[in-house]
């Protein structure tokens, strides 16, 4: 079991800690349990809320010392530095090997306790600012959805913080798990931390010319040599107007979008198949090993083998693997 502990402060956002909680500390019928997940405060008793009651938290600061992942669900107000006695916690579970990470403002005690000097970091576009100013040891990264630098991750607004926590449960269990818990959730998957911090429509099916019925349309043919012209015909629409509906609706080009896709799709295929790196290729639009590696190393700084070697979720076939590596 991968321990979870998420620290708390007053006045704590619900939201940002129900977030965490929701991933990693609910029980589902049919999936099996991987996290435990607690709370703890520096002086325990009642902790106030942004939502107006007190939570009651038992749990000190000597959690900490038994966590595996180290939460800080908002740090709110930000120009309060957490005490010494945190910092030091902090600092010693991140010595000690525990992942830490941030939700929203939560990166500001992160940034307090030193574990991201000289390091990428993101926040909720609101308080990117005030982070630049205040630390500028920190590399401010103010448009992703995350940032995971496999010992210390940071998070954009409440609602990417899901998104990371999607993130790292697919990175510690794999995808298919990962994938049972988000359908749970009725959440997406995964959804990439480069992508733009943005505020998705609502109900796109009811907003003039949403993507929707196209995205569907292209996620159904992927193994197709499918073109930004392609998809542009297929709208009725120009690639300059798509390209600007993309930006809108996405935050990304229709050409960037879809290779993202692509690559999602091959790493799903990576982790719960034992197909040849060149069928994964061929299967998701990116015609060969050789272009397939090239965007792996490109977007994520690894080869489709070496990631397979690192995410595989169940043992592989000896002859998927020779194929693979024959591939490589």
């Amino acid at each position: 079991m991968h321990r979870v502990v998420a620290l708390v402060r007053s006045p704590q956002s619900t939201f940002e800690l129900s977030c965490a909680a929701e991933v990693f500390g609910i029980e589902r019928g049919g999936i099996p349990a991987r996290y435990a997940f607690d709370v703890c405060t520096e002086h325990p008793g009642p902790v106030a809320t942004s939502a107006g009651y007190d939570m009651l938290v038992t749990a000190g600061l000597d959690a900490l010392d038994r966590a595996d992942t180290v939460l800080v669900p908002g740090w709110l107000p930000t120009d309060e530095p957490p005490s010494a006695a945190v910092i030091r916690s902090l600092r010693n579970a991140h010595a000690r090997g525990a992942r830490l990470v941030s939700i929203c403002t939560g990166v500001f005690a992160l940034a307090h306790a030193g574990v991201l000097d000289g390091r990428r970091a993101t926040t909720h576009w609101a308080r990117a600012d005030e982070l630049a100013t205040r630390f500028p040891a920190v590399q401010l990264d103010r448009d992703v959805l995350y940032v995971d630098h496999g010992d210390v991750a940071t998070s954009a607004g409440a609602g990417a913080g899901i998104d990371l926590c999607l993130h790292l449960v697919r990175t510690d269990q794999g995808a298919e798990y990962a994938a049972q818990v988000a359908r749970s959730m009725v959440m997406p998957p995964h959804r990439e931390g480069g992508q733009l911090q943005y505020a998705a429509p609502p109900h796109p099916m009811q907003i003039d010319g949403s993507l929707a019925p196209l995205l569907e349309w292209v996620i159904g043919r992927l193994g197709e040599p499918l073109t930004v012209e392609d998809l542009a015909a297929r709208a009725g629409v120009s690639s300059r107007t798509l390209a600007r509906r993309f930006i809108d609706q996405l935050g990304v080009g229709p050409g960037q979008w879809l290779l993202t896709r692509r690559i999602t799709a091959a790493r799903e295929l990576l982790e719960t198949s034992d197909l040849p790196v060149d069928a994964v290729a061929r299967r998701v639009g990116l015609s060969s090993a050789t272009n397939l590696r090239r965007r792996f190393l490109r977007t994520l700084g690894t080869t489709p083998g070496a990631y397979r070697r690192a995410f595989r979720t169940e043992p592989e076939h000896s002859v998927g693997f020779q194929n693979e590596q024959l591939a490589e």
